[in-house]
């Protein structure tokens, strides 16, 4: 472990306020159950010097539904996304999102804002000071290569939220305050592929909310982990679609834990009005390990990573499309 530096801590009552604190402090980093955060401090991968503490601000903390879907604060912690029966119902693939992340106790914690933003992960960088100053510091953190790819330039830390690829099917979009007022936009815009620096928020921007439409497609989350609970993703493989009798309609697959960002898999909407027979889902198969690019981030092989990330969209997309009655 790590000594703590001394910490300046901010407790804002409003988004407003928050803007404001990360604007003079630009340093800082916003907590919200930390359940990430604060143990990277222990381990000294990260040193700010002041933590804003979000979990005053009234407004991120709402679930509304209304007539045109769903609005998720960013302070929702994971444990109430989970436990939502609205959510259950109507978007079970954020549900099995919520319910996979760690365990019962990091869910009560962890809000949705948190899980969205996740630093990124890997085997070089997730060490302790002692590890990483051992072994030579890595491109993310004061050194100058990425280990897991010496000959690049950039870094392949990987992402590795739960919420993301089930947000990203169902066709959510972002709410971000900022200096200049509100923006919204489609959540896959606020991921960018590159370890280090993942996120595409501006100087003194927060995620505020997370919006969900009312008509949602069918949708499955399952991930892939060393263990049962607790663990961050190897893969994890989100899938939306909607059946007109024996073909497809619509199709959506979305990925965590394999590139630096979650991702919808592209060109899918090839798959639109074809049978779903044994050779759709073998070019579903093709296509995943096409697009997914893991790297030598976790302890186990990439190329397991990419094949078992193929094999669950396949087989999700089996399984959902069999439970649907024929339209």
């Amino acid at each position: 472990m790590t000594a703590l530096n001394a910490l300046n801590l901010l407790r804002p009552g409003s988004v407003d306020e928050a803007i404001a604190a990360l604007l003079a402090h630009p340093g800082g980093r916003l907590l919200g159950g930390g359940t990430d955060l604060l143990v990277n401090m222990r381990r000294g991968v990260t040193q700010p010097e002041t933590l804003i503490d979000t979990t005053g601000i009234a407004e991120i903390k709402q679930l509304v539904a209304d007539g045109s879907g769903l609005t998720i604060g960013a302070g929702v912690t994971l444990a109430s996304l989970a436990a939502d029966g609205r959510v259950a119902a109507r978007y079970p693939a954020l549900s099995e999102a919520a319910r996979a992340v760690a365990g019962p106790g990091h869910r009560k914690l962890g809000t949705v804002g948190g899980n969205l933003c996740l630093d990124t992960r890997c085997i070089y960088y997730n060490q302790s000071e002692w590890w990483r100053r051992a072994n030579s510091y890595c491109l993310k953190n004061r050194g100058e290569i990425c280990h897991v790819a010496p000959k690049g330039s950039r870094c392949h830390a990987a992402f590795s939220g739960d919420l993301a690829p089930a947000l990203l099917v169902l066709g959510a979009e972002v709410e971000i305050g900022g200096p200049d007022g509100r923006r919204r936009i489609p959540l896959g815009e606020l991921y960018v592929e590159d370890g280090r620096a993942h996120l595409a928020l501006r100087s003194g921007e927060v995620v505020v909310a997370v919006r969900l439409p009312a008509d949602p497609l069918a949708s499955r989350y399952v991930k892939v982990r060393q263990r049962g609970a607790i663990d961050y993703p190897l893969a994890g493989v989100a899938v939306a679609l909607a059946r007109s009798g024996s073909r497809l309609a619509q199709l959506r697959i979305a990925l965590t834990g394999t590139n630096s960002r979650p991702f919808l898999l592209a060109e899918t909407a090839a798959f639109a009005q074809r049978s779903l027979d044994d050779a759709l889902l073998r070019e579903i198969d093709r296509l995943v390990q096409k697009q997914v690019q893991p790297m030598r981030t976790t302890l186990m092989p990439a190329n397991y990573r990419r094949v078992v990330a193929a094999a669950l969209a396949s087989r999700i997309t089996a399984e959902l499309f069999a439970s649907l009655a024929p339209a």
